[in-house]
């Protein structure tokens, strides 16, 4: 069984400091780390290493998105381990504005390869995709129950040795993916650059809420400390929903597909054949 599960969130991100940027993948919000973002994720493999054998992590699950990648790409050459590609874990975008299309959605981790030569295609493949038209604040956390239960339950049957997981993820889902951890979706959070959260499963637990909070977003060994913090009382309302975002023009035919959960739809699938 799994007894540790770490999240992290990625570096500081480039398109934070200039408008003067290119997607290494060409995808649109896909910025790359700056260099201090860079070394915010060295600062983070340093951490890990720095751990007694038994506490480092066995598993690193990331984010397509380059950033996230970029920041899992330090702690997995320092610990030996391939980086799995998770769909599950990316990016929260708030519901696309009507008849603008559809939110980016990046490559797969055989593509994503090409950029980053840690990531393993052949032993996982994403678990599930986030909708492409966004999701209301209710739904980033209901993605996070999902794809936790699945995830969980997925890796303690295919890798049964392995007992501490990474997810490197994004400011809102990792709060969403911490609150689901530990039963509560009120829990006051605010996540920075490459801070990191860290649970332990209590004797016995089963599901949200069944993990024992040992860090939230800690910062301690950053050298600049907590960066760019986010939570969820900085989104912006109207009306009592969240304000909506433009899709990626040109996206307007394109179909929103796969969604959900990977696993659920093959059982539904086997279960009518």
């Amino acid at each position: 069984m799994i007894e540790i599960i770490y999240i992290a969130r990625h570096g500081f991100r480039l398109n934070w400091v200039t408008t003067n940027w290119e997607s290494p993948t060409g995808l649109p919000k896909d910025a790359p780390l700056t260099a201090f973002g860079v070394a915010q994720a060295r600062e983070l493999a340093n951490y890990f290493s720095s751990l007694d054998e038994d506490q480092r992590p066995t598993l690193i699950f990331s984010s397509p998105y380059y950033r996230c990648l970029q920041t899992s790409q330090p702690s997995a050459q320092a610990l030996g381990l391939p980086i799995y590609v998770e769909h599950g874990i990316s990016e929260w975008y708030s519901p696309v504005v009507p008849n603008t299309g559809l939110h980016p959605r990046p490559a797969s981790a055989s593509a994503l390869k090409a950029y980053i030569s840690e990531i393993d295609s052949d032993a996982w493949s994403s678990i599930y995709y986030p909708t492409r038209k966004g999701e209301d604040v209710d739904q980033i956390h209901e993605r996070a129950h999902s794809v936790l239960s699945d995830l969980i339950s997925e890796v303690e049957s295919r890798f049964p040795n392995h007992k501490r997981v990474l997810l490197v993820s994004h400011a809102a889902t990792a709060i969403a993916l911490a609150r689901d951890l530990a039963g509560d979706r009120e829990q006051p959070l605010r996540v920075g650059c490459c801070t990191l959260s860290e649970f332990s499963r209590k004797v016995g637990g089963a599901g949200s809420g069944s993990w024992e909070v040992k860090k939230l977003a800690e910062a301690e060994f950053l050298t600049g400390g907590v960066q760019r913090d986010w939570g969820f009382e900085d989104i912006q309302i109207a009306d009592g929903k969240v304000i909506e975002d433009p899709g990626i023009p040109g996206s307007e035919l394109e179909v929103d597909e796969p969604v959900g959960s990977m696993l659920r739809a093959t059982s539904s699938v086997a279960s009518n054949l």
